[in-house]
């Protein structure tokens, strides 16, 4: 079950988007977002979605990849060079921003699967 719709996408994107490629990855994209918190609010997992897929499939309309942190052109070398926060171009992946949205940003915590058996031994 998909958290966003094919119009959901096309609203927050400039470029023409194919609509089965669209539907095919915001199923995905459920998938990956309900693997950090399915409890999140519907709002967050319908922003990631969307976010999520338009990051995957790009946006023809500007010449910097949605997610680069870093980028360089050259004009008679014919050279660019991106760097990406995080993932690929084309890959579905969550941000940190989105991990926030989805409520599982910056958590500090461990757990020592030894800690019980020393527990239980005070016994």
């Amino acid at each position: 079950m998909a958290y966003a719709t094919y119009e959901d996408v096309q609203a927050r994107t400039s470029s023409e988007i194919d609509e089965a490629l669209c539907e095919t990855l915001l199923e995905d994209a459920a998938v990956i977002i309900d693997s950090y918190n399915q409890n999140a609010s519907e709002d967050a997992k319908k922003v990631v979605s969307c976010k999520m897929v338009i990051r995957a499939i790009g946006n023809s309309s500007v010449d910097v990849p949605i997610g680069a942190t870093q980028g360089s052109m050259s004009a008679l070398g014919y050279s660019q060079s991106w760097t990406l926060s995080s993932g690929s171009t084309g890959e579905l992946y969550v941000s940190k921003l989105e991990k926030k949205l989805l409520g599982v940003g910056n958590q500090i915590g461990s757990y020592s699967p030894v800690q019980e058996l020393v527990e239980g031994s005070n016994d």
